[in-house]
This record gives structure tokens, C-alpha cells and sequence, in this order.
């Protein structure tokens, strides 16, 4: 059974950087394509962005596109998310998830979910 742990959140300062890491154990992520998403305070969750099988990036959230990057190192079982130019509206819930059929930005089609790391955007 695939677990997957997210760590790296924190607080920072608006136009700061954070990278968040996505650990996977049980299964190696080789098989899964693995997605971001996060949860605003009085949001639903929100789609970021997903890295196929292959290693293909695809970018869902137009307010993260050109500041979070993803990269997977297959080696290390984990995948990390690469947040530049942090802003106030970032502040979140980050969670990785993984499913073995296809990226999407629908939380109803991942399988596999992390726990959450928090992220504040403050000064």
C-alpha cells in the first residue's frame, strides 16, 4: 500500500521560496502519476499541478503557473514542489496525492493522499 508523507511547509515571508517534499513508501512512485493540491482556509481544494510516469509536468492552477515548479527524483521515492515568489494567497494546506491511471486536477480521481504540510504566507 502506497503512504505518501508531505513535509517542508513553514511560515515565509511574501516573496519568499519554499520546497515542498512528497515521500512515498509501501510502492514505488515510479508507478503512480503524482499530483499537488492545497486547501485555502474556507476553500475547497484546489488542483496545482501533476508529474506523469513518464515525468511529464502539467500545470492546472493559472495562480501558480510561472512560481511553482514540480521535479520527481525516482531514486529517492519523492517528488518535491518548488514554490517561488510566495504570496499571501498561498497560504495553505499542501498535500501530494498519486493515482495509477492519469494526472488530473480532480481530487476525486487520486487514490492515495498525504497527510498535509502547512504553508503561511506572512509577513
Amino acid at each position: 500500500q502506497l503512504q505518501l508523507v508531505e513535509s517542508g511547509g513553514g511560515l515565509v515571508q511574501p516573496g519568499g521560496s519554499l520546497t515542498l517534499s512528497c515521500a512515498a513508501s509501501g510502492s514505488s512512485m515510479n508507478n503512480y502519476n503524482i499530483g499537488w493540491f492545497r486547501r485555502a482556509p474556507g476553500k475547497e481544494r484546489e488542483g496545482l499541478s501533476c508529474n506523469t510516469i513518464n515525468g511529464l509536468n502539467a500545470i492546472y492552477g493559472n495562480s501558480v503557473r510561472g512560481r511553482f515548479t514540480m521535479s520527481r527524483d525516482n531514486a529517492k521515492n519523492t517528488v518535491f514542489l518548488q514554490m517561488n515568489s510566495l504570496e499571501p494567497e498561498d497560504t495553505a494546506v499542501y498535500y501530494c496525492a498519486a493515482d495509477s491511471a492519469a494526472c488530473s486536477n480532480s481530487d476525486l480521481d487520486y487514490d492515495h493522499w498525504g497527510q498535509g504540510t502547512q504553508v503561511t504566507v506572512s509577513s
